[in-house]
């Protein structure tokens, strides 16, 4: 199993992030754009008889004008400050890009125990003697309600006991606490059994000394049993076995019925499905316990158990079925809220779990992943796959049901219902399951803490493992980490990531804008012949001085109130799309260049050179030996006189791009609401224009 699981991992390709894609996009289309403004400068300057030298200096100068210079920085800026926040937040990111990418989530899916669940395992019921038997589950009564010498209840608490891989923290400190407020070694399911076992029999320690443990057969996905072998005092050795209840009862031949052993018939199997559904229905986790005493003559003492071959040495069927027990696992307290933002948000959240169908769709129930009011279907092998939507139906789909399934079976699944529970998983089917998601056009975050989660994790546009309880495979495969195990987390990360797409939008609209401004300069030089209106080292004032920090600014800006109302973003919105380039270049840019060009006439004019007189005078304009140029008032010029207005017409046209670039940086702060509604209370933005304009 491990080696499987190993396998597909290793196969697996996690693919590009979606703001890796953008960057990628914006970058193309970016590059395109100066590279075809840069070609048409350099075939005009060419036709207007410049040299090839000239021409190819005024395509390098478009291109390097096209480039907006504080975009590296502010994505840096912008992922390491949303990843500071996020780590407040007890969500560790490993991979920045992996932020964004969660804000672009349309489906989560979630394991159950311990990420929608408190992982706080407590036996509450028991199924003995074909009855149903509940416990006193308060930390200081616990199980006082109870008889210990209730018949049958010595041989399951003795599985209980023996079948069990964990134990008390061996720490004096520990051992001085209540028995429920112990620490284990082991997960949540063996401590609320060992818990339950020590507070009703207390003699865990003795028990297992003198029953030894030979050999062990450990829980995996695939069998979903554990079973080990013991040896008496007398040396005849006994089989506990412990798992789900469907599997392990399959294996039983017999039943213990107030101390003596039933063959089990149809009546037995009838009270044990209604036992387990009923267990089940409660959201309740449900494990059966049963045993087999190995005849002497055949396992003698000394006897060299073997589990090598493809089938251990030593019978795992014809077993005696003991009992039930159930454990309760409530949902943690901010898991209904969270799921509630994230249907008020658009994202799909669907629970996929190794447990029973019945327990899985009542937790999703109380959790709200499937609606109260919804019909549910539990499927089985003969439930029909429907062919179209179904509205205000859920679906809860067993793992033996998908067992044959193709993809266009789970793609088909996954069209007819909004509201899915997978329950009863193995990794394989896991990571099937993500990619049918991926096929349909979604971004998929799943969390796990499993081993047997890493497959899915890595498959998913982003892995969630929990940080308490889960293993180091599954941190391994995963882009994040939840520090406090916490569901809710991933709700505060869509936000994050949500605003950091947003805030990227906004600081790539306000750089881009600047540049039809910094380039219509040396077009209409070129074109028109004019005295160059703004100069290449105002130019780079502008894009490494004045811009810069007001676009890194907009990297502070707060979440807009109605971020978490939005459906999930298209994959087809780009970060920058066409709308984003008319808007940048067609409105606010062309906007800016009026501005620039008209302060620039209204400077030439009021020194006597009106805008007729400036067409296609540059030679003559530039012409160091030319001392006597006369304006339009018949005044002469000479060389420097003109350089010195030149110079002042540059700083104009610089201080009207500036200030207008305040208005833009304020346009730019919101993409939905009113800047009356989001406020000023972005500090470094304000320091920003501060400082742009000082």
């Amino acid at each position: 199993v491990m080696g499987s699981i190993a396998g597909l991992v290793a196969g697996l390709d996690s693919g590009q992030t979606p703001i890796n894609k953008e960057i990628q996009s914006f970058v193309r289309l970016i590059s395109a754009i100066a590279i075809f403004i840069g070609v048409v400068f350099f075939i005009i300057a060419m036709v207007m008889g410049y040299t090839w030298i000239e021409a190819v200096i005024f395509f390098i100068g478009i291109i390097v004008a096209n480039v907006p210079e504080g975009l590296l920085i502010t994505v840096t800026v912008t992922l390491t400050l949303t990843a500071k926040r996020m780590a407040s937040k007890n969500c560790l990111v490993k991979n920045l890009e992996g932020v964004e990418t969660l804000g672009s989530t349309s489906v989560i899916c979630s394991d159950k125990t311990g990420t929608l669940t408190q992982n706080k395992m407590t036996v509450a019921n028991m199924w003995l003697n074909m009855k149903m038997i509940s416990l006193e589950t308060g930390k200081m009564n616990y199980g006082e309600n109870f008889d210990p010498r209730t018949p049958g209840w010595e041989e399951l608490g003795n599985i209980a006991c023996l079948c069990s891989n964990s134990d008390f923290v061996d720490v004096k400190e520990n051992w001085q606490k209540p028995v429920n407020d112990r620490a284990v070694d082991g997960d949540a399911t063996e401590a609320g059994i060992l818990k339950c076992y020590e507070c009703l029999m207390g003699d865990t320690s003795k028990k297992r000394k003198t029953n030894p443990k030979v050999i062990d057969i450990p829980f995996n996905s695939r069998n979903k049993y554990q079973a080990s072998v013991h040896q008496d005092d007398e040396g005849k050795h006994l089989l506990v076995m412990k798992g789900a209840p469907e599997i392990v009862f399959a294996k039983c031949e017999t039943i213990l019925v107030d101390g003596e052993d039933v063959m089990i018939d149809e009546t037995t199997r009838k009270g044990f499905r209604e036992a387990c559904e009923k267990l089940a229905g409660m959201g309740q986790r449900v494990l059966a316990f049963v045993d087999l005493h190995l005849d002497s003559s055949k396992f003698p003492p000394g006897y060299d158990f073997s589990t090598d071959d493809e089938e251990p040495n030593f019978p795992l069927d014809k077993l005696r079925f003991v009992g039930l027990l159930s454990m309760i696992d409530p949902p943690k307290a901010s898991v209904p809220d969270a799921v509630a933002k994230c249907r008020s948000a658009g994202i799909k959240v669907i629970m996929v779990t190794g447990d029973h169908p019945i327990t899985a769709q009542a937790i999703a129930k109380e959790v709200g992943i499937i609606s109260s009011k919804n019909v549910l279907i539990i499927f089985d092998s003969l439930t029909p796959i429907p062919n179209s939507p179904q509205p205000g139906v859920s679906a809860c789909v067993p793992g033996y049901v998908m067992t044959d399934w193709e993809e266009a079976d789970l793609d088909k699944l996954i069209r007819s219902f909004t509201e899915i529970v997978f329950a009863r998983t193995s990794p394989q089917q896991k990571l099937f399951i993500v990619e049918g998601y991926q096929r349909a056009g979604n971004v998929v975050a799943v969390t796990g803490d499993g081993v047997n989660d890493s497959p899915a994790l890595k498959k998913a546009d982003i892995g969630v493992a929990m940080g308490i309880a889960g293993s180091e495979v599954s941190k391994e495969a995963a882009d994040m980490i939840l520090l406090d195990d916490n569901f809710a987390t991933i709700v505060t990360g869509v936000e994050e990531g949500r605003l950091i797409f947003d805030n990227l939008k906004k600081s790539i609209v306000y750089t881009l804008t600047s540049n039809i401004p910094e380039i219509l300069p040396f077009l209409t030089w070129v074109v028109l012949g004019i005295p160059l209106p703004l100069s290449t080292v105002a130019i780079l004032l502008i894009d490494l001085g004045t811009d810069m920090l007001p676009a890194i600014s907009l990297a502070y800006e707060n979440a807009e109130l109605d971020i978490m109302e939005r459906a999930p973003r298209d994959t087809h919105d780009r970060l920058v799309n066409h709308r984003l380039i008319f808007l940048a270049y067609g409105i606010v840019g062309i906007t800016q260049a009026a501005a620039g060009f008209f302060v620039y006439a209204v400077i030439m004019a009021s020194y006597g050179w009106m805008p007729n007189r400036l067409l296609f005078i540059k030679a003559e304009w530039e012409d160091e030996y030319n001392n006597n140029l006369e304006d339009s008032w018949g005044q002469e010029w000479s060389y420097g006189q003109r350089m010195m207005l030149q110079q002042t017409c540059n700083g104009a046209y610089f201080l009207a791009i500036v200030q207008v670039q305040w208005a833009d940086v304020i346009i730019s702060k919101t993409r939905m609401l009113s800047i009356f509604q989001q406020g000023m209370k972005n500090n470094v933005l304000n320091f920003a224009i501060i400082f742009e304009t000082v």
